[in-house]
């Protein structure tokens, strides 16, 4: 007996020691950090899922019979609360498990139509053993990040979306909205105070900060349509 739990310990430390080589492997890699939407894609995604799964029609009736998102926008600024709010007003107390169908599906529908290919390109060049290619987006990290591994991204950044305890839909936010500072916060979160980041792609003032703390910060460099 005591020698299956000397094992089973031994196997313990040794798959934690793996994970803690590959996090410090992680961190000493040169992270290439590309915006999403309207860099590495020619369009909002958020907006194309939102179109796909509910329509034109019910977007715009969501926003007219519940004048107060745009009211609220208007005073704050917060395009997160906003993003969130619209969120559940088109799809109710959903559960995560099904947001995540209909995410799924529309990934597949949409595939790589999406993503300019001159962007590609130069995603595809920075595909090397020293470099780490990390998407990091206001949009919904759940919404991108099936897009992420369709293109073999190693992390993907994104807005958080909350659930309650059940599992349903909120019509907020998990922390705040993944753009300017946030997204450089973000990206300290994931790989600490040691971040070496490399490059930086982005096309708004949302990326201001990301592309000005980047070694070379490239602004609106990818201009193809799919």
């Amino acid at each position: 007996m005591l020698t299956k739990i000397a094992k089973k310990s031994a196997g313990s430390v040794k798959r934690g020691a793996k994970a803690t080589l590959a996090a410090k492997n992680e961190t000493a890699k040169k992270i290439v950090a590309f915006d999403f939407d309207g860099t590495l894609t020619s369009k909002d995604s958020f907006l194309a899922f939102l179109q796909a799964a509910k329509g034109n029609l019910q977007i715009a009736s969501a926003l007219t019979f519940q004048p107060q998102m745009l009211l609220d926008y208007a005073r704050t600024r917060d395009r997160g609360a906003l993003k969130a709010r619209l969120l559940h007003g088109l799809l109710g107390d959903i559960s995560q498990a099904d947001l995540e169908i209909l995410i799924k599906a529309f990934v597949t529908r949409t595939g790589k139509s999406l993503f300019r290919p001159d962007a590609l390109k130069t995603w595809a060049e920075h595909d090397q053993p020293d470099r780490l290619r990390v998407i990091v987006t206001a949009s919904p990290e759940l919404l991108v990040a099936p897009f992420g591994r369709l293109i073999g991204a190693d992390r993907i950044i994104g807005t958080r979306l909350k659930f309650s305890e059940a599992g349903t839909l909120l019509p907020e936010l998990t922390g705040l909205n993944c753009r300017g500072e946030e997204k450089m916060c973000r990206l300290h979160e994931a790989f600490g105070d040691g971040l070496d980041l490399e490059a930086a792609y982005g096309d708004t003032a949302g990326d201001t900060e990301m592309l000005a703390a980047a070694r070379h910060g490239h602004y609106r460099v990818f201009t193809q349509k799919p």
